[in-house]
């Protein structure tokens, strides 16, 4: 993303009008510079983990502030400079009822052109972002989703950014929380009755087909490509399984990058599904090699599987954005009209059948 874009952002929105705004101004004194970059106001130094000698609790406290704050902040992002629509999930849910949400763009389902979905690795971060520490260490543009929601409206039309994480309410203080705690902060027994689950968003699995259930499915585009990390590629065979000829019939192609799903585990030996994932997914891994050069897979069902072109996995997706987009590009020209059917053989007078249908 061009500095000039950030520069924009600047003018619009800050994320120092949030810190103003808690009980940690002097010891957050940060915002992001014209570039993007995290930098202290007075020193212009990265952020500095321990502000606080020899107290770990009271460090990672404020650092988890920080990482809500910023979580406010590429919301606004989302909304005012991308110009994406917050929706809110399950669809039906009552006036007290603990909700969650996603985004996408004005016209992602009316839209009878390409749609793109963006599904985010597992953690404490939320929609919009691909790795909280990425966007502390090494700015908006790396970590962040919002280089490839621009690239994605200029040249597919439609986007949509789920928030598989966002999967529970503390009722003690009424903030979101995970699902996936690192081990000091799961809940204890006595704690997790405070916590209640957002229906149709409980885990990212189910988050990720409620949206695909009431939205996606629905939507008029006829070509739907997902761009999964980490854990979401799991998500996304997850939905795969679940919704097989949905799925098969309506997504054209997925970029996985880094992602956590295991093919031969989690398809229990679909050979349909195995064949599918090999023809219309493409994966990129962090590794030593130059960007786009094949990387041998453990896995023996597997896609074709290339380097991200970094060894550093915050940095896989911002490093092959413009590689994938090219992939994606070149899969929706190349596209066969041939729909998948129920039965193992589509034979030639069925196709036709379904284009005269048309």
């Amino acid at each position: 993303m061009q500095k000039t874009q950030w520069l924009q952002i600047q003018h619009e929105l800050s994320l120092r009008k949030l810190i103003e705004g808690s009980e940690y101004q002097e010891e957050l004194k940060y915002d992001f510079n014209i570039k993007g970059e995290l930098r202290h106001l007075d020193t212009n130094e990265s952020f500095v983990f321990n502000y606080y000698k020899n107290a770990h609790e009271q460090n990672h406290k404020r650092y988890q502030v920080l990482g809500h704050l910023i979580t406010q902040y590429v919301y606004e992002l989302l909304e005012r400079v991308c110009m994406l629509q917050k929706v809110y999930i399950p669809t039906d849910a009552t006036e007290d009822e603990p909700r969650s949400f996603f985004f996408m763009s004005e016209n992602a389902l009316t839209s009878s052109s390409s749609l793109i979905v963006l599904l985010q690795d597992r953690g404490v971060f939320r929609a919009g972002q691909w790795g909280q520490r990425t966007i502390v260490s090494e700015g908006l543009e790396h970590g962040t989703q919002i280089p490839f929601i621009k690239m994605a409206l200029r040249s597919h039309g439609g986007v949509i950014v789920l928030n598989p994480n966002d999967n529970f309410i503390d009722l003690k203080t009424e903030k979101a929380r995970l699902n996936f705690s690192t081990r000091e902060e799961s809940p204890t027994s006595m704690q997790s009755v405070w916590w209640i689950p957002k229906r149709g968003s409980s885990s990212p699995e189910e988050h990720t087909m409620y949206v695909w259930d009431h939205f996606i499915s629905k939507s008029a585009a006829k070509n739907v490509a997902f761009i999964a990390h980490g854990y979401g590629g799991l998500a996304f065979v997850d939905l795969l399984m679940q919704r097989k000829w949905e799925v098969m019939n309506k997504v054209y192609s997925v970029a996985f990058i880094d992602s956590m799903h295991n093919t031969q585990h989690q398809t229990r030996s679909d050979p349909q599904i195995q064949e599918w994932i090999q023809k219309y997914c493409h994966e990129w891994v962090s590794n030593s090699k130059p960007l786009d050069k094949a990387v041998s897979s453990l896995m023996k069902v597997n896609c074709p599987t290339v380097s991200a072109g970094t060894e550093k996995y915050g940095l896989a997706p911002s490093c092959c954005l413009h590689t994938i987009f090219k992939y994606l590009k070149s899969t929706l020209k190349g596209k066969t009209t041939t729909a998948f059917r129920h039965s193992p053989v589509a034979t030639r007078s069925s196709t036709s059948k379904k284009r005269g249908n048309k």
